[in-house]
């Protein structure tokens, strides 16, 4: 090892595969959303690695904070309405490992057998002063018509999620004849 960034990468790198793995074998699915978490942030922490400041921020931000945030509302939502247990039944594990298997190969030989070419280190330059400057400037327009878009879906899905929506008859609401 050459230093402690190397030991950070594969720290990183060990924590969003084996999370990415739970993800995908974990039958209880609260506990498969929990790691879905530290796959994005492993994510996360390998775009510092790379010097990719605003993608960090982004993946944190967008994944962590809304996608996620969202997949847990959806799924305590889904068990409100019915009494059906969730899970993530696991199928296909054989051909799942197969493919695995193989591809783990097939990226192993690649990374193996060529000679890379090294490359000068560069210096960090940070990007978010420059992103953030065509988003309040040049791309204004389309980046506020987003956030209109976005309301205006948060403010549908708030009212679709409503228990007491007057449209909707409820079978348990019936009125006796």
């Amino acid at each position: 090892m050459k230093g402690p960034a190397d030991l950070i990468f594969y720290v990183l790198a060990a924590m969003t595969v084996g999370s990415a793995i739970l993800v995908a074998t974990l039958r209880n699915i609260i506990y498969s959303a929990v790691a879905l978490l530290f796959t994005f942030g492993g994510v996360a922490g390998l775009y510092v690695l790379l010097s990719a400041d605003f993608l960090a921020a982004t993946q944190l931000l967008v994944y962590v904070g809304g996608i996620l945030v969202l997949i847990m509302f959806a799924v305590f939502l889904s068990n409100r309405i019915s009494s059906v247990k969730l899970s993530n039944p696991v199928h296909f594990r054989l051909p799942a490992a197969g493919i695995c298997l193989v591809l783990f190969g097939t990226l192993a030989y690649t990374a193996v057998s060529p000679a890379f070419a090294l490359k000068a280190r560069v210096t960090y330059q940070p990007t978010t002063a420059e992103i953030g400057e065509l988003l309040m400037t040049r791309y204004l327009l389309p980046f506020e018509v987003a956030s209109v878009l976005l309301l205006a879906a948060l403010i549908g899905a708030a009212l679709l999620s409503r228990p007491d929506r007057p449209d909707v008859a409820r079978p348990d609401m019936e009125e006796p004849k």
